[in-house]
């Protein structure tokens, strides 16, 4: 890493995680990152674990999890999602702004706490990039299931330097 966002990332004492384990069997056939020209779309990204598994625990925010453990979901989404930027990018600095973001919160029935759940996501993305980078048009869903068992699933789009 070398760059202000990674310096960034290591002042934090964040780690980002390894590219995700795909279990074994399952055929992906999707880029986790498209550019066109300076846009940037990120596929949807799951919480993480630091060697890239996927990150426990699974369920339904509001059933199996609580608000707090969703939100830690979250935080942990971001988290992968810049691992992923890193890894395809080679340099964060390259990322001139957080355009959109729709944050899926895998929900029980009644649950209506998605946007404190994608809170999570988007104050991590703040704080490693700051308001006027990270600040995006966001969107917070319920939804009755998400691949896995995952309780969080998040895609962006992003606007690169020229």
């Amino acid at each position: 890493m070398a760059g202000k966002i990674e310096d960034r990332i290591r002042e934090l004492g964040l780690e980002l995680p390894s590219p995700l384990q795909i279990p074994p069997g399952l055929d992906v056939p999707l880029v986790m990152v498209k550019i066109v020209g300076t846009r940037l779309i990120v596929s949807g990204h799951g919480p993480q674990e630091e060697d890239g598994a996927i990150a426990q625990p699974l369920g339904q925010v509001g059933t199996d999890l609580t608000v707090e453990q969703g939100t830690e979901a979250a935080r942990k989404t971001a988290l992968a999602m810049v691992g992923t930027l890193q890894r395809e990018l080679g340099d964060l600095d390259r990322i001139k702004s957080w355009v959109k973001v729709l944050g899926m919160v895998n929900s029980a029935p009644g649950f209506n706490q998605q946007v404190t759940v994608i809170n999570g996501f988007s104050n991590t993305i703040i704080e490693i990039f700051g308001r006027g980078c990270g600040m995006a048009a966001r969107s917070a869903v319920g939804m009755a299931h998400l691949p896995f068992s995952i309780p969080v699933e998040v895609e962006a789009e992003l606007e690169l330097h020229e």
